[in-house]
C-alpha cells in the first residue's frame, strides 16, 4: 500500500448527500401514498430497481456479474485481483408496505463507497465487491433470504425455482421473465470478508441515543405451533368447575411464553402472534386453541434452554388443568455470532469517527447470516425511528445514514488496503 493510502484515509469521509439522493431515488421506483416502497421480488419493479441500481455500478466504474439466482455482483478491482474480494451488500426487494431503506441502505451504502473511493483516487489492494441479493425478504416467495441461502448451498438452486408465489409465478420464470438469470454458479464467487449496513429494526440504538450499533451476531430462531385440546360446550348450561376450556388454558402457555423469554436475559424474545380459536363462536366455550410461538435468543445453548422451559411449563399445566398440550417444533434458524475480527473493525472504526456506539444483537435475519458460513462477517446498524421497519413510515435520519456508511468505509478499506 503506496503512502498516500496510508496517511490520508483515516480523513476519508463519504459524501452523504449524494448516498441521500440515491436512496430516494430508488425509492422511487414502487412508491407507495404513504411514502414506503412496494417492490417485490421478481416483479417488473424490481427489474426497474436492478437495473438502476447496475446503472449506478456501472458508471462507478464497477464490473456487473449475475448468477443463476438472480444475485448482482458488482466488482471494483484492487491492485490484486486475484485475492478474494472485500464485499458488502444487501437487498433491494421490499415488503408490500415496506419503507426505503431496509436492504436498500446497504447496497446503496456499498456503492456510495466505491464512489467516495473514486473521488479521491485510492487503490485498493483486494476488489471491493457490492452485492444484492434475490428474495431477501421472502414476501413474494419462500424461503426468505433466497438468494443468499442459495449462494451459500442452505438449500438448492432447484428447490428456490420451484418456489411459487400466490399465483402460481414460480422464481424461475419470473427471473427468466425480468432477465435476470445469470450464467454464474450460485456460491462460485469468492468473499475475502463481508459487512452489511442495516437500519437496526427495533428500537435499541434510539432508546439509547447511539449512533452505531456494532453487531455481534444474529439471534436463533425457533417457531412452533402449539395445540391445546379441550371440549366444546354451551357457554350458559356449563359451570365454571365442569369446563374444559381450551383458550383458558392456551392464555396461560401464552403468557408463559413472554415470561420464558424474561427468564433468559439479556437476549430472550418471546411471542405470540397468531391464534386460531375453534369453534369461534361468542356463546361456545371453545374446544381447541392452536397458536404460534417465536423463541429466539443468542445462542443455540440458550434456544436449548427455552426450548425446554417452555416443555416443562406446558406439561405442568396440562397436568394441572387436564387439557392435552401438544408443541410442534415448525422451523429453526441457528444462532449466528459474527467474525471477532469484523466486529472489531466496525468497532474501531466508529471509535476513530467519534461515533457514539455500543454492541446490539440482531433480531432479524439478514443475508450477512449466510455469508458468515463462507466468510468472516460484520454488520453495521443505525437507528431507524421509533424503531418501525416492515412499514411505509419506516424512517432514518440523514446524519446516521451518512455515519453507518462511514464507518462501513473504513471497516472495508482496513481490509482491502492490508
Amino acid at each position: 500500500m503506496d503512502t498516500k493510502v496510508k496517511t490520508d484515509t483515516s480523513q476519508l469521509r463519504i459524501n452523504g448527500d449524494r448516498l441521500w439522493a440515491s436512496l430516494m431515488e430508488l425509492a422511487q421506483i414502487g412508491a407507495t401514498p404513504k411514502g414506503g416502497v412496494c417492490r417485490l421480488a421478481l416483479t417488473d419493479l424490481d427489474r426497474q430497481g436492478r437495473d438502476l441500481v447496475t446503472r449506478w455500478a456501472k458508471e462507478a466504474g464497477m464490473t456487473v456479474t449475475i448468477d443463476k439466482i438472480g444475485n448482482g455482483f458488482m466488482r471494483r478491482p484492487g491492485r490484486n485481483n486475484s485475492l478474494p474480494p472485500i464485499m458488502t451488500g444487501s437487498h433491494i426487494d421490499t415488503q408490500p408496505t415496506g419503507g426505503k431503506f431496509d436492504g436498500n441502505y446497504g447496497v446503496l451504502a456499498g456503492i456510495e463507497v466505491v464512489r467516495t473511493l473514486n473521488d479521491h483516487g485510492i487503490e485498493t489492494e483486494a476488489p471491493i465487491e457490492v452485492a444484492f441479493w434475490t428474495n431477501e425478504e421472502g414476501s413474494r416467495f419462500v424461503p426468505v433470504m433466497m438468494g443468499s441461502g442459495v449462494f451459500a448451498k442452505a438449500f438448492s438452486l432447484e428447490h428456490a425455482y420451484a418456489a411459487k408465489d400466490t399465483d402460481g409465478k414460480s422464481v424461475k420464470d419470473e427471473l427468466e421473465r425480468i432477465g435476470y438469470i445469470g450464467p454464474q454458479e450460485p456460491g462460485d464467487h469468492p468473499i475475502g470478508y463481508y459487512f452489511e449496513t442495516h437500519i437496526e429494526q427495533g428500537p435499541v440504538l434510539e432508546d439509547h441515543d447511539t449512533t452505531i450499533g456494532v453487531v455481534t451476531g444474529v439471534l436463533g430462531i425457533r417457531w412452533y405451533d402449539c395445540t391445546v385440546t379441550g371440549m366444546e360446550a354451551h357457554a350458559g348450561p356449563t359451570p365454571m368447575a365442569l369446563r374444559k376450556d381450551a383458550l383458558q388454558v392456551a392464555t396461560q402457555v401464552m403468557q408463559e411464553v413472554v415470561a420464558c423469554a424474561h427468564r433468559h436475559p439479556p437476549h430472550g424474545r418471546g411471542t405470540v402472534g397468531m391464534v386460531h380459536v375453534h369453534p369461534n363462536s361468542r356463546n361456545v366455550i371453545p374446544g381447541e386453541v392452536k397458536f404460534s410461538m417465536d423463541l429466539r435468543n443468542a445462542t443455540d445453548a440458550d434456544c436449548e434452554s427455552m426450548d425446554q422451559d417452555i416443555r416443562a411449563v406446558a406439561a405442568r399445566i396440562s397436568q394441572e388443568t387436564g387439557l392435552p398440550i401438544k408443541i410442534d417444533l415448525v422451523s429453526s434458524y441457528t444462532a449466528q455470532p459474527f467474525n471477532a475480527d469484523c466486529i472489531d473493525a466496525v468497532r474501531r472504526g466508529a471509535q476513530m469517527l467519534g461515533y457514539s456506539h455500543m454492541d446490539v444483537v440482531s433480531g432479524a435475519g439478514h443475508d450477512a447470516v449466510y455469508m458468515a458460513r463462507l466468510a468472516p462477517a460484520g454488520m453495521v446498524f443505525i437507528p431507524c425511528k421509533d424503531g418501525i421497519s416492515h412499514n411505509e413510515i419506516e424512517d432514518a435520519k440523514p446524519e446516521h445514514i451518512t455515519a453507518g456508511c462511514n464507518v462501513l468505509l473504513h471497516a472495508m478499506l482496513e481490509r482491502a488496503c492490508r
